[in-house]
């Protein structure tokens, strides 16, 4: 599918290298970007062609949008970086709820997640209890 007209809803997010999650958070952070302006910040010390090829490979991956200024781009992200986490982490968690395995993979997370704080383990009950009263009022408004 061409990255222009591609939603983001239509792609599997794929987990982000260190370097393409700097330069979406510093898009991010500037609002928009061409490359030069990414390496002024001087945040990022990778060449220019480094940057340019990362930030291309951000938008053919349907993460940031472009248009022509003069010879370059400038670029616009098109998710914030928790909204990119977050599509990420729900992507993952899908892969492992369409295995034959799905109740073995969620013991070992409810496992895991008591072993690192209890606190959290009510939180995932409060999160799960949320989540069941929401689909009684989607059911019931059928």
């Amino acid at each position: 599918m061409d990255p222009v007209t591609r939603t983001m809803e239509d792609d599997q997010p794929t987990p982000l290298g260190p370097l393409e999650r700097l330069i979406h958070r510093a898009v991010w952070m500037r609002g928009s970007a061409t490359v030069r302006e990414v390496l002024q910040d001087r945040s990022i010390w990778q060449t220019y062609s480094t940057v340019l090829t990362t930030m291309d490979r951000l938008f053919r991956k349907g993460l940031l949008d472009r248009t022509g200024e003069g010879k370059a781009f400038r670029y616009r992200v098109r998710c914030s970086p928790e909204d990119l986490e977050r599509r990420v982490a729900v992507s993952g968690l899908r892969q492992l709820l369409h295995t034959q395995d799905v109740a073995l993979h969620l013991s070992y997370f409810v496992e895991a997640v008591g072993q690192l704080d209890e606190k959290l383990l009510d939180e995932l009950q409060t999160l799960v209890e949320q989540q069941r009263a929401e689909l009684i009022v989607k059911k019931s408004d059928r």
